[in-house]
């Protein structure tokens, strides 16, 4: 293996080592060697007789503020907040709609919502399982595979991504693959035991050790409001001891994580016990046993677990199997000074054992027992089909992932169950609308997989059931505006009896109904249960950038806005918070609705 501290050193010798034709495999999300990639774009820019197909998914990128208001809150805290990230060269040209012709980029999953609209992405994406991109890539033949690395006693670990390139360093072994793997080493970067860690030295042709390494992405958390608190507390009913546990990323999966937390401490039933939606399941105890983890995305909810004992029941030495992360900063320093002892339980694993049966069948049984796997969706139909990564117009808001691998192994295992959650509404311009809707623009997951559906209103247990039993479980999670219509669109279709009529409970379905029920436990229901990295004057301007956002999108809300600046009592920190957002002085009328956001807020 041959160490390089010049990037465009390393570039060069990758063009010459593949006579200029390179079919390059990327780790999704956090794997990628930006120093490395930049050098190799670079490079193919100035030279159209090279030729660069990048294979790929989960570009990270540090959001682009879209408002002034949003320049004003984040721009102060970027590095903070994101890490000073590096741009990816690639992203940077696909942004512009100026990549070459001899530069390629397909990608099988999307950073949530960030390529809507480019159409040089839209029209590359490829939609694939988790579990079939690999196979996806290997059919393209890639001579290259490049990974970000870390570095301990001279050995090397995929650390974050194990997910596909564990796979294809074992076929390069087996002789069914040949391709030349270079990496790029980065500090910063925790180094994992499992099929993480690398026993050949020479499994790198080629290693980047950049003087200046860059920062790792950091993944902010978002707010944990009431709708997902509620969803979680009511997820948490469905995790059975010594059973087996996957969740996703996000403001839901952080819930489920914090409501399991409550559940260990004994302090869940209580909260539950107060709920005013049916729910005919006990609240559950303390995890004795404790749970096992095998999921793609070791998420800071699960890492959370772990720590606390909550994760513990051990398959083959391992607490938790995971694919990738992609988390805080403050993520990657837990795991990197964990005692090495509990981070070996911490096995980084491919997708191909975390998402599939397939392979190992007995073994994967044997450990799965009691699996609950948890995912988000965007809107569930009435017949219960899932929609989750693609609009309408057919623009990919993210990708189908490994929901749809986690569904299929919920119906393969005896005692499994998929659970896809989302909030019962949604909220555009103004407007109002339910996510709950007689049918979808596109589906990720089909009817005829049906399984348990959460909404902040409570739970529908759906498999199994007549289409008349789903649809009338549905609407009884559904938010009450919306609720006489989806009754009268099945029955105009003939999918639901003319004498139906929802269950008294099941009438009072509004966000006033949650807020009520959880007022009285806002000491174990914070925002950021799982920490966050936004300091505390942040954290108390993002409700108030979250109101004013809402009521901006109509006259009437910006007649409020302005009323509350000019009328109700300012808010304790007023001076200080407008002050955090750059207005001092003279202030104009966005900066007066903030004003009123603050007081009606406070």
């Amino acid at each position: 293996m041959q160490r390089l501290t010049d990037a465009r050193e390393a570039a060069r010798q990758i063009v010459e080592k593949t006579g200029g034709e390179i079919r390059l495999a990327l780790p999704l999300g956090l794997g990628k060697p930006v120093t490395l990639v930049n050098a190799l774009v670079d490079l193919a820019c100035e030279d159209p007789s090279i030729t660069l197909s990048i294979f790929t998914a989960l570009t990270l990128e540090p959001p682009a503020p879209s408002s002034d208001m949003e320049k004003r809150f984040l721009g102060p805290a970027m590095d903070r907040l994101f890490g000073a990230y590096p741009p990816l060269r690639y992203a940077q040209l696909l942004r512009k709609d100026a990549l070459p012709p001899n530069i390629s980029v397909n990608e099988f999953f999307l950073l949530a919502g960030r390529w809507i609209g480019n159409a040089p992405v839209q029209q590359a994406y490829i939609s694939a399982n988790y579990t079939h991109a690999r196979d996806v890539l290997i059919a393209r033949q890639p001579n290259v595979l490049a990974q970000l690395v870390a570095e301990e006693d001279g050995r090397f670990s995929l650390s974050s991504n194990t997910d596909i390139s564990t796979d294809l360093f074992r076929l390069r072994r087996e002789g069914t693959m040949d391709f030349i793997a270079v990496g790029e080493t980065n500090p910063e970067l925790p180094f994992l035991e499992g099929d993480s860690a690398l026993e050949d030295a020479d499994a790198f042709a080629l290693m980047l050790d950049p003087p200046e390494p860059f920062e790792l992405f950091s993944a902010v958390k978002r707010p944990v409001d009431d709708t997902s608190h509620a969803i979680g507390l009511h997820v948490s009913r469905l995790i059975e001891d010594g059973g087996t546990l996957q969740i996703g990323i996000g403001s839901i999966g952080d819930a489920v994580a914090h409501a399991l937390r409550l559940r260990h401490r004994g302090k869940v039933a209580p909260i539950q016990s107060d709920c005013p939606f049916p729910i005919a399941r006990p609240a559950g105890d303390a995890f004795d046993t404790g749970l096992y983890s095998v999921t793609e995305m070791l998420v800071g909810g699960l890492l959370t677990l772990f720590e606390e004992g909550v994760i513990r029941r051990e398959v083959d030495g391992a607490a938790i199997h995971a694919g990738f992360f992609v988390e805080s900063r403050a993520f990657y320093r837990r795991l990197r000074e964990m005692p090495p002892g509990k981070r070996k339980k911490i096995a980084m694993a491919p997708v191909s054992f975390t998402n599939q049966l397939y392979g190992q069948e007995e073994e994967k049984r044997a450990a799965r027992v009691k699996a609950r796997f948890v995912n988000g969706a965007m809107q569930v139909s009435l017949l219960g089909d899932v929609m989750s990564d693609t609009v309408g117009d057919g623009q990919v808001v993210s990708g189908v992932g490994g929901q749809f691998n986690f569904v299929e192994q919920a119906f393969a295992l005896h005692d499994a169950r998929a659970i896809i959650t989302l909030p019962a509404t949604r909220e555009k311009n103004g407007a109002v609308s339910s996510n709950i809707r007689w049918q979808l623009e596109s589906t990720t997951v089909p009817r005829h997989m049906r399984d348990i559906v959460v909404t902040e209103y409570g739970m529908a247990d759906l498999r199994g059931r007549s289409d008349a039993a789903v649809i009338g479980s549905l609407i009884a999670i559904a938010d009450s505006r919306f609720q006489a219509d989806l009754i009268e669109t099945a029955q105009k279709a003939g999918k639901l009896p003319q004498d139906f009529t929802l269950r008294e409970a099941a009438c009072d379905n509004r966000p006033e109904t949650v807020t009520r029920w959880l007022d009285p436990y806002r000491d174990h229901l914070p925002g950021f249960p799982l920490g966050t990295d936004f300091d505390e004057i942040e954290q108390t301007i993002l409700p108030a950038l979250s109101l004013l956002s809402r009521e901006a999108a109509t006259l009437h809300g910006k007649a409020r806005l302005l009323a509350a600046s000019l009328l109700k009592r300012p808010h304790p920190q007023e001076e200080a918070l407008m002050a955090r957002m750059g207005y001092g002085g003279n202030e104009d009328m966005q900066a007066r609705a903030l004003r009123g956001a603050l007081r009606l807020s406070a």
